[in-house]
């Protein structure tokens, strides 16, 4: 079963290779995307060396890192489940001897993966090129990096599984996705840092799980967690990989129980 994995992974890679020329364009938007961010926030800081616990060169690297973090986590899971019900695919692929929660999470790893090596390390390259941005000279800061963004795709791609099984109850759960999309880019700190929050929305969003997808990851890329905090962040990130597949154990359960086939 694990080669067959593997050859979700590669098959997803190799599809996404075909269209690679929509990414070169991909990796200038993203630049325009975080030069725009980059002198937003230079302006924001003004004569100011310190804002929200950030100072001015790890609020730039903390929005390149970010940006370029979400381009491997990124997957469009859930609109492709809620199709896959809406034309009836799902039924075939329910006839498939694999689980079908698993078959997307590969592919949608595939796709990360395309991403990371075609997209994320290029862009960062050209990204620091143009802009003043500080990179850690420390592998295990690095490595702890990567295996933490790792946690970010999962539990970006539960939250995902979550939004497209909703598709199993109602007919159109495309306001649900377009909100979760909303969600998963304001409250991970992607678009604001929650240390811009205020007081009580931090501790709000200290119980919810988007912190683990890009506020934490990139708070330890820039350094500004270290030492045993980055062992709690990580905690903080397992926590939520293993919460999150309780609701999706139950909810998947459900969704095939009350399968509606509208198409097909």
């Amino acid at each position: 079963m694990f080669s067959a994995y593997i050859d979700m992974i590669r098959i997803r890679f190799l599809m996404m290779l075909a269209y690679r020329v929509n990414y070169y364009s991909g990796i200038i938007i993203y630049a325009i995307n975080i030069g725009a961010y980059y002198f937003l926030w230079k302006a924001i800081y003004g004569t100011n060396e310190t804002l929200g616990e950030f100072t001015v060169l790890q609020m730039t690297t903390y929005v390149a890192v970010s940006w370029m973090a979400r381009a491997f986590y990124f997957n469009n899971l859930d609109r492709e489940i809620a199709n896959e019900i809406k034309d009836g695919s799902v039924a075939v692929q329910l006839t498939k001897p694999y689980p079908y929660l698993i078959f997307k999470m590969m592919q949608g790893l595939g796709e990360g993966l395309f991403r990371l090596l075609l997209f994320s390390i290029p862009g960062m390259v050209i990204v620091t090129l143009i802009f003043q941005i500080e990179l850690p000279t420390q592998f295990d800061v690095w490595l702890i990096f990567m295996v933490m963004i790792f946690f970010s795709f999962l539990i970006n791609s539960q939250i995902n599984l979550l939004t497209g099984m909703f598709a199993f109850f109602v007919e159109n759960n495309e306001g649900l996705m377009r909100f979760k999309r909303i969600a998963v880019d304001l409250f991970s700190g992607l678009i604001i840092p929650i240390s811009f929050f205020p007081g009580w929305a931090q501790k709000v969003l200290e119980w919810l799980p988007f912190q683990a997808i890009t506020y934490l990851p990139a708070s330890v890329f820039t350094g500004r967690v270290v030492g045993n905090a980055i062992y709690n962040a990580f905690i903080v990130q397992v926590f939520w990989f293993v919460f999150l597949s309780v609701p999706i154990y139950v909810i998947w359960k459900m969704a095939r129980r009350r399968l509606v086939v509208q198409g097909g």
